[in-house]
């Protein structure tokens, strides 16, 4: 989210606050002139660190989102999503944005922070602006469906987004991802294509995997003989249903029904998939490389591709630290889009104030 944001000109990072220390070290590789608390949401706001900010951005874990004890968002016992606002409070944001899952916008949770933003709730000082936005209707290369609410201080104008997307109907593909990605056919079972260079740094007192430019992350696994088998039965755009008899699994002997998307193939000329945390597993979901003479999951090199991170990226900790950075990051293409809108609508709120000169400073946290 804050590659997107930054890659718009209009925005330099205060402080970033993260929990997984793999993440946190990869974060302070990119974007160096940020502090980095690597640590809980709680102990930083204990720690009385929080900033004054114009944007605030993030993306409090969806299973934080339960209302608990009395509601109040001094409260310990509260899940993460308070602790989000009670930075809010703190930082006192022109604007805010949340990201989370599609179904966080029809949840019980979502009421309630609807409620909190009503008058006399913690956050009466803001309005609300839900959003479920498709990110490949924005310029990314994958279908990635989120809800993002944007918050505004009561008085700013509404962040106008427009109800299509600018690439709606013209959606990029797998293979404009992948456009100029040297070393397409890396081939499992051999060891130079198994592993990360030998590369560490020291990360608070220990040493840590990297940092690895995007490139670096151009391996795979290795796969059984009998994966390898059923990888070459799956034709282009195939899933398991190509599997022959003899090659499939017990499970899926037993389930003819399900899941089109399990050992299938991405699709050239079409976005990708949702890119999870667990993209190099093929049988997690379609994520085996589109051409049919490559019998192996996209690498992680790939992965990032489709995720929007420049080549230029560096990443921190173990393959599978790294897996998960990846498909937990908002697509760039689609934050770089939110911060744009919501610095239009800064400019706007200038153009139309009648007193006084901005204090706006173009930083977010």
């Amino acid at each position: 989210m804050t590659q997107g944001f930054k890659s718009t000109g209009r925005y330099k990072t205060v402080v970033a606050v993260e929990l997984d220390k793999y993440a946190a070290a990869t974060f302070a590789q990119n974007h160096r002139a940020a502090k980095v608390y690597a640590g809980g949401i709680e102990e930083w706001l204990d720690d009385g660190l929080v900033p004054q900010a114009d944007v605030i951005i993030g993306g409090p874990p969806c299973q934080g989102f339960s209302a608990l004890g009395k509601q109040d968002v001094l409260d310990e016992r509260n899940f993460l999503w308070r602790k989000y606002a009670e930075t809010i409070i703190r930082a006192q944001p022109k604007f805010f944005v949340v990201e989370n899952v599609r179904q966080f916008l029809t949840s019980p949770q979502f009421s309630e922070f609807e409620s909190w933003a009503s008058p006399g709730g913690p956050l009466q000082d803001y309005e609300l602006q839900p959003l479920l936005l498709n990110a490949a209707d924005f310029g990314a290369y994958q279908a990635r469906t989120r809800t993002i609410v944007i918050g505004r201080r009561r008085g700013l104008p509404e962040i106008q987004v427009p109800s299509e997307g600018p690439f709606k109907g013209k959606h990029r593909s797998v293979a404009d991802a992948f456009a100029g990605m040297p070393n397409q056919r890396v081939i499992p079972r051999m060891t130079s294509v198994r592993d990360f260079p030998d590369t560490k740094t020291e990360v608070g007192g220990a040493a840590m995997p990297g940092p690895f430019t995007t490139p670096e992350l151009h391996v795979t696994r290795n796969y059984t003989d009998r994966s390898l088998e059923r990888f070459r039965t799956i034709p282009a755009g195939g899933n398991r249903f190509d599997i022959p008899e003899g090659l499939l699994a017990d499970c899926w002997r037993k389930h003819k029904s399900g899941s089109g998307d399990v050992m299938g193939r991405l699709h050239w000329n079409k976005p990708s998939v949702t890119i999870r945390t667990e993209f190099f597993k093929p049988e997690k979901g379609r994520y085996l490389h589109p051409d049919p003479n490559v019998h192996r999951a996209i690498t992680h090199f790939e992965a990032a591709r489709l995720q929007g991170f420049p080549d230029d990226y560096k990443w921190m900790g173990s393959k599978t630290a790294i897996a998960r950075q990846i498909g937990n990051a908002v697509p760039i293409q689609l934050a770089s889009f939110l911060g744009q809108l919501i610095a239009e609508a800064w400019d706007s709120a200038l153009a139309g104030a009648a007193t006084g000169p901005s204090s706006m400073s173009e930083e977010a946290a």
